[in-house]
């Protein structure tokens, strides 16, 4: 075989091999369930806490918009809590992504904040009470996050924390209206 034609074949090769690589990553990509996060849908949109804003306790907004084609969901939260006994004024801010394991297309989250906080989440639907529990972590204390539907313009949310991963305590709760009618 001249050069001209062992050029040829190590394209040839080339190209196969990258056919295969996307025949592949297709199959896989076709395999995966589509996340449509019905469960959600009264979550979307925007929200105001009813938080009083005196000193000790924050006021605030969350929203949820699903993304990427309703495949995930994003919730972003402002919170500005106002100077109080020996801490001055300050502000949380957070992101959350709700997506479906590839694995097994069971709900999940990564939860991120600027205090440098990262959060897994395994999710629990029942009716309108949405669920989010953080994975353990060994040495490091269990979070859950429950969103209840209590109108139709109204979520109860609460925040949990426990030291030993089973038994959970309120850290923050709080009601929220919708802003977005």
């Amino acid at each position: 075989m001249n050069f001209q034609g062992k050029i040829k074949m190590k394209h040839m090769k080339t190209n196969l091999t990258l056919a295969f690589l996307l025949l592949v990553s297709a199959s896989v990509c076709a395999g995966q369930k589509n996340n449509q996060n019905i469960s959600w849908d009264w979550l979307i949109g925007k929200w105001a806490g009813e938080g009083s804003g005196k000193p000790g306790s924050g006021t605030g907004s969350f929203t949820f918009a699903k993304e990427l084609d309703g495949r995930i969901i994003t919730r972003k939260s402002h919170t500005e809590f106002p100077r109080s006994e020996g801490r001055p004024e300050s502000v949380h801010d957070d992101l959350m992504v709700i997506y479906a394991d590839p694995t097994d297309a069971k709900q999940r989250a990564v939860y991120f904040d600027n205090e440098g906080h990262t959060i897994f989440y395994s999710i629990n639907i029942t009716g309108d009470k949405i669920v989010l529990t953080s994975d353990k972590i060994p040495d490091s204390p269990a979070f859950r996050l429950i969103y209840e539907k209590t109108g139709d313009a109204e979520v109860n949310v609460i925040f949990e924390m426990s030291a030993d991963g089973g038994t959970f305590k309120p850290y923050l709760e709080g009601r929220s209206r919708r802003a977005d009618h």
